[in-house]
Formats: C-alpha cells, structure tokens, sequence
C-alpha cells in the first residue's frame, strides 16, 4: 500500500519545506537595519552638509541687503559684492585639500566635528561684521569648513552605514546640503542679514554636540590598529542582537587589500589615468556650467531682472525646485541610466541657459524706482528694451529658465560606490545622484574611478570641483 504524500520524508515528497537558517552576512543585515543607532549618528554628521548648503548661498540675500547699505563700511560696491559671494570658493578648496591629510590623521569623526571650528568663527564674523574684512574673513572660514566636510562626510556616513541602507544613506548628505540652501532662501524672507548669520551657528552647534556621542568609523579604526575600539564600534552601530564578527571580518579584508600604496608607475597605466581624467573633466565641465555663481548671486540676478514676484520669492521657488529634483534623480537614475540623464539634462539645461541669457540680453527691464509708469520702452544701446509691465507674463521666464537650469548641475555629496564590505567609498565619489546632468556627472565619475583607490584620495575630486 502507498505511502500517504505528507508522511513522505524524501526530498521530492516535502510538502512544507522549512527556511534554510540565515547567513551571517543576512543576520547582519537584519540586526543592523532594527538598529536605529546608525540612522543617528548619519544625521549628527550630515548636519555638516546641511550648514555647508546653507553657507554657500549665504550671499544671495545678504549682498542686495548690503548694496542699499547706509553704513559706508558695510556698503558693498559691485567689486566686492563680486568677492563677497566667490571667496567661498577659495575657503572650499583649502578645506578640500586639508582634508587628504586630517582624514587620515584625525579620522572621519572628529575631522567632521573639527570643521565646526572655522564654521562657527565665520558666522560669528559675519554677524558682527563691522567692515568689509570681517564679512570676507568670515565667507572664506565658512567655505573652509564647507569643503571640508563636503570631502569628509561621505566617507563617515559610507563607512558606518550598513550595506543594505548603503545607498540610501549616501543620499543623505547631498538632501541636506540642498535643504540647507533652501532652508537659507526661506530665512531670507524673514530675517535682517545678521541675524542670518546668527541662525547659521545652530546646525553647526547640534552636530558637534550630537558628534561627541557618536563612534568614529569601525574602517578608520582598523587602519589605525585599533580592533577592539572598531569591534566596539561596529557593534554599537549594528545593535546588541546583530551578528557583527561576520562584517567585522570583511572590513577587516578590505583595509589588508586597500593598505598598500599605488606606485607612480601604476598610476600611469592606462586603466588608471583614464578613469581619473574622465572624472576630473566630467567634474570640471560641470563646474563650469556656471551652477555655483547662479546659486551664490541669485537674488541679485533676480534683482537685475524683470520679474513677475518678488526677488526673494522667487530665490525661495528655485530652493524648493532644486531639492525636488534631488528627490526626483535619486529615484529616476538607476532606471533611465546615468548616460541617457546625462545627454537629456544637458540640453535642457542649454535650452534655459540660452532663453536667460536672451531675456537679459533683449527682455524687458526691471522697474527703477525713478521710472515713470507710463513709458513704454527705453533705448539701451541700440536696440528698443521695453520696460516691465508689473504683471507681464513674459516676466516669469527668469524664473522658469533658472528652475529648469538649477535641475542640472549642483554641488553634491555621496557614496555610491562603496567598496562592498568597508564601507569606504571610491575617491570619486564625494558627491551623489542630485538631478540630471551636473548630479549625474558625480555619480558616472565616481564609476570611471579605479577600484581599489584609498578613501584618503576622496578630497581631491572636491578641491578640483572648486
């Protein structure tokens, strides 16, 4: 007589096979992912981001503030307007490059909670700024601290986020630079310039203080020799329940693979030097798509404009456009493609650089407060310039073509390409996927960029983007 199925015990007769038990990488995963701890200390060390976004178009309210100026010694002419608003860069670059040596010297952590130094000393000199010096002297600290954390944090968040949230948390530092830009645009709608300034302090206050109760990366840890403190680390990250000595293992791998030094003679090789210069270029080009200045001095081109809404309305619309479009290119990249972004955004974005141009160029002007209402053009060289109408449609193109152009290229920050089990990204990859053309530059670089590079190297695509 037969067997009855569900009393079978061969492999073809089981009717409710059970589950194989879970790897430990799985168990990792899991644990790591029920611990919250990790999501915190991201947000201490992304706050960094979020004071860089907002010191970088710190100028844009603050310089048309200043340019009506009655005090003599804060009155700023079109020259040092100019100044006020790119010395930044200046400041970033040095951060960028200081960064190669305090990532190492330091560590992630405190190289982060070290940026809050220059920080918080530049906004204190901009607050009370009584002459033009302080206001440069403060512009250039805060840019300091800007690139220095544009270059740091990617690396602290890439290197303690677990791989199952890797590429989500690498999102993060460049949401918060853009929602410190915008955050900086809606201030401006309330606040005098000083007390701009005064708000700027908060951010970098909460994360140095939230920093101070948060573990330096388990990686940085073993490359210093530290292994127990990493083991530590690692498990306060993870959670008491996770499984840690697996991961533990795996970064422990990466740092023996990634410690020795490439030789000038592999730096030459083909694979490497091409990679790197595709990178820089892409980079580069990007910077000079003119994203930085439009950011930095937007009110005041607004202000330069014939416009519909108010200038500082309409700097508070792009703020809010930029960080929808981040949101929209982190979840649109990985299924368009990088390269197809790329080509599309780009002629979008000449599309809206040519229209702003011709608008300035041949549109209509911005009313002076001396113009009389009834006129209806007004000679600027040899070409007819009509006057705005108050309500013309035609007076929303600034900000329509500046709206599409912001959604192209912005400074960013990211680890995309992290090395599987360390946590440490690729050098390419200090900035992430924003929206399309200059957010895709960061991310594709950051995929021509040799495996295998030190996280030290990351600063050098952040001075170079400066």
């Amino acid at each position: 007589m037969q067997e009855p199925l569900l009393g079978a015990e061969g492999p073809d007769y089981d009717t409710f096979p059970e589950k194989p038990p879970p790897s430990p990488g799985d168990r990792a995963r899991v644990g790591a992912l029920q611990n919250k701890r990790v999501f915190l200390a991201t947000f201490a060390a992304v706050l960094g981001n979020f004071s860089f976004g907002y010191a970088l178009v710190y100028t844009s309210p603050v310089i048309p503030a200043l340019e009506h100026s009655l005090d003599p010694d804060l009155h700023l002419t079109k020259s040092q307007a100019s100044w006020f608003g790119s010395v930044f860069t200046l400041g970033a670059a040095a951060g960028g490059l200081s960064a190669m040596i305090l990532n190492d010297l330091l560590g992630r952590k405190l190289s982060i909670m070290f940026s809050a130094v220059p920080s918080a000393a530049g906004y204190a000199l901009m607050a009370g700024a009584h002459g033009l010096w302080m206001l440069l002297l403060g512009r250039t600290l805060t840019g300091f601290a800007g690139g220095l954390t544009a270059a740091c944090i990617p690396v602290y968040v890439s290197e303690i986020a677990p791989p199952g949230v890797r590429g989500a948390l690498g999102a993060t530092p460049q949401l918060m630079a853009v929602f410190g830009s915008l955050s900086l645009y809606a201030l401006g709608l309330l606040l005098p310039w000083r007390w701009l300034a005064v708000a700027g302090e908060a951010p970098v206050l909460v994360m140095i203080l939230l920093l101070s109760f948060m573990p330096n990366s388990p990686r940085f840890l073993l490359s210093r020799g530290r292994d127990e403190e990493a083991l530590r680390a690692l498990a306060w990250l993870r959670g008491t329940d996770a499984d840690v000595h697996w991961e533990f293992e795996q970064i422990q791998d990466n740092v023996r693979r990634q410690s020795s030094r490439v030789s000038w003679a592999e730096a030459r090789a083909p694979h490497v030097c091409r990679p790197i210069a595709v990178a820089l270029l892409m980079r580069l080009l990007q910077q000079l798509t003119g994203i930085t200045p439009i950011l930095v001095y937007l009110q005041s081109i607004f202000d330069s404009t014939a416009v519909l809404l108010p200038p500082k309305d309409d700097a508070a619309i792009v703020g809010a456009v930029r960080l929808l479009s981040v949101l929209i290119a982190a979840l649109t990249m990985d299924l368009a493609g990088r390269k197809v972004l790329l080509f599309v955004s780009a002629a979008i974005m000449f599309a809206a650089n040519l229209t702003l141009g011709l608008y300035i160029h041949f549109g209509p002007r911005p009313l002076s407060p001396n113009s009389t209402a009834g006129l209806e053009s007004e000679s600027w060289g040899n070409l007819a310039q009509p006057l705005a109408a108050p309500a013309g449609y035609l007076t929303l193109v600034p900000l329509l073509a500046t709206m599409f152009f912001i959604m192209g290229p912005q400074p960013a920050s990211s680890s995309e390409q992290a090395t599987p089990w360390a946590g440490a990204p690729s050098p390419g990859c200090s900035c992430l996927r924003s929206c399309p053309c200059g957010p895709v530059a960061w991310p594709r670089g950051s995929a021509c960029w040799p495996a295998g590079s030190p996280p030290s190297s990351s600063p050098s695509p952040s001075c170079q983007w400066w």
